[in-house]
């Protein structure tokens, strides 16, 4: 007697994470200066997402959400807030951090119904990922984070990522890498640790 099994093929549908009336969208680092780990929070009570991503992707997309809410205020006289120097929420991420996932592709643009700036984060993956797959429904394509921001929160959100990157290990003056506390090879000075040199400095002064 023989038996016949059949198998069934099964579709599991990509996760889309959205946020139309966000309490918050932040970004934050865990870990010590020269060692941090970047992250960005989405938090509407009480569903609370955090992404992992590069430093590097956090300015890049700062800097252009300032771009584009300058952008959408002289094309389309959106009330848009000016850049501004006080930063209203400083504190630190929600935790216990449960990282939904790395980011690869992000993507930026302007939900002129909803007078938004729309912010998505699409999971890493390893193939590259189709362009038409950002900021749309479709099943086919990686997990994605999807926030609406006002653009009080969009410029807010600007200028914390800006204050969260500064706040790494401050430049050298010679050489503009990065100092930490063990020291620094800086090309400047043949190889000598910065550290060494300006505890040397400071020794004389006093």
């Amino acid at each position: 007697m023989s038996t016949r099994v059949t198998y069934q093929e099964v579709h599991v549908s990509r996760a889309i994470h959205v946020f139309r009336t966000p309490d918050r969208f932040v970004a934050g680092t865990v870990g010590e200066p020269g060692d941090r780990s970047f992250y960005l929070q989405a938090v509407q009570e009480p569903r609370v997402v955090s992404v992992l991503l590069e430093k590097q992707q956090v300015k890049v997309l700062a800097d252009r959400m300032g771009l584009l809410l300058d952008e959408v205020a002289r094309r389309f006289g959106a009330d848009v807030p000016p850049q501004g120097d006080d930063v209203r929420d400083v504190d630190p991420l929600v935790t216990p951090i449960d990282t939904e996932f790395r980011v690869g592709t992000m993507g930026l643009g302007w939900d002129a119904d909803a007078g938004a700036v729309v912010v998505e984060l699409l999971a890493i993956t390893e193939t590259e990922v189709d362009e038409s797959v950002v900021l749309d429904d479709t099943e086919e394509g990686p997990d994605a984070v999807r926030v609406f921001l006002t653009p009080i929160q969009a410029r807010e959100f600007a200028l914390r990522s800006a204050r969260v990157i500064a706040a790494g290990r401050p430049p050298c003056p010679l050489c503009g890498e990065p100092l930490s506390a063990r020291g620094h090879m800086c090309v400047r000075t043949n190889g000598y640790k910065r550290g060494e040199i300006f505890g040397a400095a400071e020794l004389d002064e006093e």
